[in-house]
């Protein structure tokens, strides 16, 4: 993990987050179990940039969480186009609703609960980018299922793929080992070209050859 001095710095040193955002995560903070989870400051820009680069039509979200990631998601996407979000924990609607309503995006957000597995192979989209930040012992059946739904010029990222730098140990913990094979999966598909950044907890990024 980077050193809390470098993060802070960081922070320090990029465009501070909009007021909707900061709003959100303190509500995250004080209200939500494992605020953690939270895309962040950091995490979020990335996010804003990767889509001012790319001006996706469609994007495809795993795991909403309370939201963050989401509305830095739909801040770039090309007119007429949409977030699609999907997540299980119903607890979290009234958070997700509530600040998506404050950013002025909910006209591009298009938020599903329920259980990816079952809602990935329905949607008949071709998506131009796709954040998987969801259980992490699904992720390779997840890429199994968003890879033929990405476009020729898309883009996936997968967070979480250091998993606390557990993935370059030997271990028994069956989510770090669902990670260690994703990562190779990906790492031996001829079919994409990939990166793994150490940004955080560890960001793979992934496009089509």
């Amino acid at each position: 993990m980077i050193p809390k001095k470098i993060l802070d710095y960081s922070r320090n040193h990029s465009t501070p987050e909009s007021d909707v955002l900061y709003q959100l995560k303190r509500a995250t903070w004080l209200k939500v179990l494992r605020p953690v989870m939270m895309s962040g400051h950091i995490q979020g820009g990335l996010l804003q940039l990767i889509g001012f680069m790319l001006r996706p039509k469609y994007v495809l979200e795993l795991g909403t969480y309370t939201g963050y990631g989401t509305i830095c998601l739909a801040e770039n996407i090309a007119e007429g186009g949409k977030v699609i979000t999907i997540d299980n924990n119903e607890e979290l609607i009234f958070v997700q609703k509530e600040f998506m309503a404050k950013s002025g995006m909910s006209h591009r957000i298009d938020l599903r609960q329920g259980n990816a597995m079952d809602i990935i192979p329905e949607l008949d989209f071709s998506f131009d980018l796709i954040y998987i930040d969801a259980d992490k012992k699904n992720y390779a059946k997840y890429y199994d299922l968003i890879l033929p739904k990405l476009s020729n010029r898309g883009m996936i990222l997968a967070d979480n793929v250091l998993w606390y730098g557990k993935v370059c140990e030997e271990t028994n913990d069956a989510t770090t080992i669902a990670l260690q094979e994703f990562n190779k999966k990906v790492n031996d598909d001829d079919r994409v070209v990939n990166l793994l950044l150490p940004l955080r907890d560890g960001l793979m990024m992934i496009r089509k050859c």
